[in-house]
């Protein structure tokens, strides 16, 4: 009997040869404009993510304002790849690095300003702390409080806890599309579904406007509060991760709820085929909650996607559920 293969979700991530990340043309890679923002070449960014691994970026762009994005991205050679990346809280950049343009945002984008019943979040400032300015107004984005990452990110995902998703508040963002141009787009034109939108192809969010539900502030931020204390009882906070690793097979978020169930949860799939504490290297799927994939120390890109791909293999054989990766790995490989 041949020996079980599992097949890879090869051409949904980036990084496979059929992706531009992994083989983007080299021609004006060298000859970039030049922004008021900075521009670092053969930047690491291990340091950048919160696994704390991953190897180079031909080029690292931090943009100064949103003038500055749209400049830099209008004048780029069309051949070079970008890649926003965010706060990398969601992301696996592998040990090969990445053959792009990545592209970070900071201070110019992460304002946070309440317009009536609609808060209008920069893609680079925090979920959590776009929960409190509008907890303190008196407006209801509770569920964010407990997410990690930022706001670019959050839209990019879909992303969602306790029954709340970004789709069910969000009204609109406003993009820099690869050509630099700048655009409002709808949330309706986003076809945002369980950890998933579609946006035009390089382009990068620069901020988001919500319009929430008012509540009382004491309220909000006693609901706040419960839900870090449920967090901190059920996740492992204090350790090297991405967040949850797969996607629910059942197709959307846990919602806190007494009558949640749990036959088609991530974790349990994953405690059912034995995979909680299953170690590779420096990586190892959580003891205190088998969804989460952590670097307990010295642990490679290579180490933390392999063991997620064991988990998915073995998934597979128990249960014949495929697991979807919820986060993203993008790059090379490296090469021995």
């Amino acid at each position: 009997m041949r020996d079980f293969e599992f097949p890879r979700t090869a051409c949904l991530i980036i990084g496979h040869p059929c992706d531009p990340f992994a083989h983007p043309a080299k021609e004006g890679m060298t000859q970039l404009p030049t922004p008021r923002g900075v521009l670092t070449p053969d930047r690491s960014l291990a340091d950048l993510t919160w696994l704390r691994v991953g190897g180079p970026a031909d080029w690292l762009f931090q943009p100064a304002d949103e003038a500055d994005l749209a400049a830099f991205l209008g004048a780029l050679d069309p051949a070079v790849a970008v890649f926003p990346m965010g706060v990398g809280s969601n992301l696996i950049v592998r040990d090969g690095g990445i053959r792009a343009v990545v592209i970070r945002l900071g201070r110019g984008f992460n304002g946070i300003a309440v317009e009536g019943d609609r808060v209008v979040a920069g893609a680079a400032a925090l979920d959590a702390h776009v929960a409190k300015r509008a907890a303190e107004a008196g407006l209801d984005l509770t569920f964010l409080r407990t997410i990690p990452g930022s706001i670019g990110g959050a839209v990019r995902m879909n992303a969602g806890c306790y029954g709340s998703y970004v789709a069910d508040v969000l009204e609109e963002i406003r993009i820099v599309t690869r050509d630099g141009l700048v655009e409002t787009v709808p949330a309706s034109s986003l076809n945002l579904r369980y950890r998933q939108s579609e946006l035009p192809d390089g382009a990068v969010v620069v901020s988001a406007t919500f319009r929430a539900a008012t509540g009382d502030p004491a309220a909000l931020e006693a609901r706040m509060l419960d839900q870090i204390a449920k967090r901190d009882a059920s996740q492992p906070t204090r350790e090297r991760s991405a967040g949850s690793t797969f996607r629910n097979p059942v197709g959307h978020s846990s919602t806190g709820r007494a009558d949640d169930t749990h036959e088609l949860k991530a974790w349990k799939v994953i405690d059912d085929a034995g995979m909680r504490g299953a170690t590779l290297g420096g990586a190892q799927m959580s003891l205190m909650h088998s969804n989460f994939l952590i670097n307990a120390g010295g642990a490679t890109a290579a180490d933390l996607e392999n063991l997620g791909e064991d988990v998915r293999k073995k998934v597979f054989q128990s249960s014949g559920i495929t697991l979807e990766w919820e986060i993203m790995r993008v790059g090379e490989y490296l090469q021995d």
